[in-house]
């Protein structure tokens, strides 16, 4: 039996390219903001650092309960992608609203 068969890796492909492409679309449209390409908020830049720090506090306290549940490392894993996924994709939702 292979030592990593119980992990589940595949079951959090998915989640973590969904991951990848709401924030490289968060990132495109950040920078054509700041290159004044695209229309963003005049709170934009100070909003794109502020909200680190609390994003990747909750995927941490998600994770450790995870963990501390004794759940597998996938499920560990998807615990912390999961709330950075709805970071995103609300920052996503946010900057391609259209805006007259």
């Amino acid at each position: 039996m292979h030592p990593l068969a119980h992990l589940h890796l595949t079951n959090i492909i998915a989640p973590s390219l969904e991951l990848f492409a709401e924030a490289q679309m968060v990132v495109t449209m950040r920078l054509a903001g700041l290159a004044g390409l695209w229309p963003v908020g005049t709170d934009e830049t100070h909003r794109m650092i502020t909200e680190k720090g609390p994003a990747l506090m909750t995927a941490a306290a998600e994770a450790g309960t995870a963990a501390l549940a004794g759940q597998r490392v996938d499920e560990i894993l998807l615990a912390a992608i999961t709330p950075l996924t709805g970071v995103a994709r609300d920052n996503r939702l946010r900057l391609s609203a259209t805006r007259t």
